[in-house]
């Protein structure tokens, strides 16, 4: 039939071919199959395809190599890899290359049968009205169209994505866009703020748990795992996940099986794994307060939002939208004192600091207009090292003086290097100034 879905499966093993065409075929998909990479690529060049499962160790090559060839050729086909059983770094490599997802031998016929369904309902595209419906990440600076750019394309994967960037900056609204331009659409998107969980109920509120598993349990309950199944688990501020549960969640991605607290048995779930958090995880693996397995697992792909410092051109019309949306039809506008305050504005808390700061203004305004004073700014703060997650050295000493260097180069370089300014910025003698500059040893 003219219209039924046509999947190539790419494998060198005769029994997992037959295997997965047997399964498709009871799904009514029409499959081709390839023992080789080139025989693979001359079925692709001469052939129509919706999907491609390929292994990853083939005879002739790997399964990169028609990764690879479909990217090129093929760029709107999702293609999905077979990995050994237990051999992660594949897995990780391919979907950093752009695999739609991976399946672990020995392949599980129900997650065979849900990671194709998924990837047949990946859209052609994700732009135009669909992006229009897709979250409010508002602005046409040069790196929010980039940010854009990067999401529609992680919307046509399964593959893990971590957020990085400022509270404030937005990284919530990016995994909601995410999952509306992906094939998980239809499906549940959960938000998990993990540092607003007791520890001792991370394990049932994660995975859930069995009627009668302790006290209080009177009902089988289901955790965010199973709410999430089929669509997007988004797990903001990660980092605060302690370690123990580290591990559980670990297992949990990796196996893609979750176990309820008092059961015997694992369920399957189908969840794309997006998280989030302020804090520099690199630093935090280095530091021993994060697994590095896990990171590896999480951050296959990085977004990182920019503040608003580094699109002040996006603050104008990011400010007139949020006024159309707190005003509640009132057509409020910004003079133009106001205005070039909010432009000139360091905003520590990002977009959410300024809608906040415009709500306020709204209840202190007088009519319709919003003026300088309404908005109450605060004035700017002496310079204070960003809190990047590091943890403190054994030398306090060197701890302090990296701290104070930091602080001293950029204050010149808010100060154009005028040390008379840069004093009066941290509120300190022009002497004491210059003899900590010496001190240490900055021209």
């Amino acid at each position: 039939m003219l219209n039924t879905p046509r999947v190539l499966i790419v494998d060198d093993e005769p029994d997992l071919l037959d295997l997965m065409e047997i399964t498709l075929a009871k799904m009514g998909l029409d499959t081709r199959r390839a023992a080789t990479v080139g025989e693979a690529r001359r079925l692709l060049d001469d052939e129509r395809f919706d999907l491609c499962l390929t292994d990853m160790r083939l005879t002739d090559g790997n399964g990169l190599e028609v990764l690879q060839h479909i990217g090129e050729r093929h760029p709107a086909m999702p293609v999905a890899v077979i990995t050994a059983y237990g051999n992660t770094g594949n897995a990780v490599e391919a979907l950093k290359a752009g695999a739609f997802d991976y399946l672990s031998k020995p392949v599980a016929l129900d997650q065979l049968r849900a990671l194709v369904k998924t990837a047949l309902k990946v859209p052609e595209k994700t732009a135009g009205g669909a992006s229009a419906q897709a979250g409010e990440l508002l602005g046409d600076s040069a790196p929010m169209q980039e940010i854009r750019r990067q999401i529609d394309k992680l919307a046509r994967t399964q593959a893990p994505v971590h957020i990085a960037g400022e509270s404030g900056s937005g990284k919530e609204l990016a995994a909601r866009r995410i999952h509306a331009l992906s094939s998980r659409t239809d499906r549940a998107f959960v938000p998990v703020n993990c540092g607003a969980i007791p520890e001792t109920l991370m394990e049932s509120e994660f995975f859930g748990y069995k009627k009668g598993a302790f006290t209080g349990a009177n009902s089988d309950h289901e955790g965010f795992f199973q709410a999430a199944d089929g669509g997007t688990l988004f797990l903001d501020e990660v980092a605060d996940l302690p370690l123990a549960m580290q591990v559980k969640l670990l297992r949990a991605i990796q196996e893609k099986k979750v176990r309820r607290v008092g059961a015997s048995q694992e369920e399957p779930v189908d969840v794309r794994i997006i998280s989030a958090t302020h804090q520099k995880l690199a630093h935090m693996v280095e530091a021993g307060r994060f697994r590095q397995d896990l990171y590896y697992r999480l951050n296959v792909i990085e977004l990182n939002m920019p503040s608003l410092r580094e699109r002040p051109e996006d603050i104008a019309p990011l400010a007139q939208a949020l006024l159309g949306k707190l005003s509640q039809g009132r057509a409020v506008r910004l003079d133009a004192e106001a205005l070039r305050l909010l432009k000139n504005y360091a905003f520590p808390g990002n977009v959410r600091e300024l809608e906040n700061i415009l709500e306020r203004a709204l209840a202190l305004a007088d009519g319709d207009t919003i003026r300088a004073d309404d908005l109450n700014l605060a004035p700017a703060p002496a310079f204070q090292p960003a809190d990047n997650g590091d943890a403190l050295p054994g030398n306090l000493q060197d701890y302090l003086d990296r701290v104070e260097r930091e602080a001293l180069i950029k204050a010149l370089e808010q100060t154009r290097h005028n040390k008379t300014a840069a004093a009066r910025l941290l509120g300190v003698t022009f002497r004491s100034l210059r003899y900590r500059l010496e001190r240490l040893g900055i021209e």
